[in-house]
C-alpha cells in the first residue's frame, strides 16, 4: 500500500475508524478495511450490518459507511434492503 493510502491515522487505538477522510482514494481504503469485517457467503440483515459498522467506527454515521460499502460493491443488498452480503473480490 502506498504511504499516501496509509489509513492508520484514521483509526483509533482499537483500530476503529475515527475520521472519514476527505480524499476519495483514502475513503476507498477505509471501505476496504471495513469490508474485511464481513464474511463472504453470509447473509446479513440491515440491523446486523449496522451492528458490524457500529463496532468498527466511532463517529456514528451508519448510513454513510453502509452506502459507501454498497456503492463500491463491497456489499450488495436486495432491492428491499432486507438482505446484505459481501461480494467476493
Amino acid at each position: 500500500m502506498k504511504d499516501d493510502f496509509n489509513i492508520e491515522r484514521f483509526l483509533d487505538e482499537e483500530k476503529k475508524i475515527k475520521i472519514w477522510p476527505a480524499k476519495r482514494d483514502l475513503k476507498i481504503e477505509i471501505l476496504k478495511y471495513l469490508a474485511q469485517k464481513f464474511e463472504t457467503g453470509v447473509i446479513y440483515t440491515e440491523k446486523e450490518v449496522n451492528e458490524i459498522i457500529k463496532n468498527w467506527h466511532t463517529f456514528s454515521d451508519f448510513f454513510l459507511l453502509r452506502r459507501g460499502l454498497i456503492d463500491m460493491k463491497y456489499l450488495s443488498r436486495t432491492k428491499d434492503g432486507l438482505q446484505y452480503w459481501k461480494e467476493e473480490r
